[in-house]
């Protein structure tokens, strides 16, 4: 297989594979691309839950983005995880440096238990400095209600939240609709000139751990390798689901999903 584009891929680690950069480099490399990070945290944790996160220092997470992109290029940028303003500072000054049009952010800032992994200044700085420098945000429910202010409850307080965040200065927003109770996924694109509701079934499974890493560094894959950035998420959320459908049942928790469900193996390789 020729590999198709670059992505540079910031992130946290997950020790049990399932999420962050390790999620990241899988989906990256199962769609057919090149992945290079740079690591914002190291953390302890299984399907279970978190033992420990130790942050990395800001300077060497900017380091590492520079370093590693000025010798090979990217075409694109996934964002996840950035754990303080200053390291969202150091994120914002590597990418004046670097000018990579294609940059999709997931801003990881509520855990599991609804508690906010980042403190207001830092979201505050991601608002202002960050969301209005890359091509696409993709917020869950609970991050999107901690962005905008509002409550999210429906499909359509989904759709309100999506517009405050395009006034707020994001170029394109797809909100993940995967903790409202309903019988299908909702899953809402917005820009200042289109519109999607991409409607998915929900399956019935604890094994969903990494989803949205794997969603957003899918979408920069294949943004990156030429499609538009609607059809990126509609092909970026098959991927996920097939992920989902196919998930491996690995773990005594919330387990990963199948990062592998895209690939087909050659025979002389069986």
């Amino acid at each position: 297989m020729k590999i198709k584009s670059k992505i540079l891929i910031i992130a946290g680690s997950d020790s049990s594979g399932g999420a962050g950069i390790q999620a990241d480099i899988k989906t990256v490399t199962s769609l057919g691309s090149y992945s290079l990070t740079a690591v914002t945290a190291v953390t302890v944790q299984n399907t279970k839950g978190v033992r420990s996160v130790i942050p990395i220092p800001s300077n060497e997470i900017k380091n590492q983005i520079i370093f590693s992109a000025k010798d090979i290029k990217p075409n694109g940028i996934k964002i996840g995880m950035l754990h303080s303003k200053l390291v969202i500072k150091k994120v914002v000054e590597s990418l004046k440096m670097l000018r990579t049009k294609k940059i999709v952010l997931d801003p990881v800032m509520v855990a599991k238990g609804g508690a906010k992994l980042i403190d207001n200044e830092a979201i505050k700085i991601l608002k202002n400095e960050l969301m209005p420098k890359v091509s696409l945000i993709t917020p869950n429910i609970p991050e999107a209600e901690v962005l905008t202010g509002l409550k999210i409850n429906s499909r359509e307080s989904m759709l309100q939240a999506a517009n405050k965040l395009i006034n707020l200065g994001a170029k394109n927003v797809l909100i993940k609709g995967g903790h409202l109770k309903s019988k299908n996924v909702e899953d809402i694109f917005l820009n200042k000139s289109d519109f999607k509701i991409f409607t998915s079934p929900r399956y019935k499974t604890n094994n969903t751990h990494g989803t949205g890493c794997t969603l957003s560094s899918a979408i920069t894959t294949f943004f990156s390798c030429g499609k538009s950035l609607k059809k990126a998420c509609e092909l970026g959320i098959k991927y996920v689901n097939l992920a989902i459908l196919t998930n491996p049942k690995y773990g005594k928790g919330h387990g990963p999903i199948n990062h592998l469900s895209s690939i087909e193996i050659k025979k002389k390789f069986r």
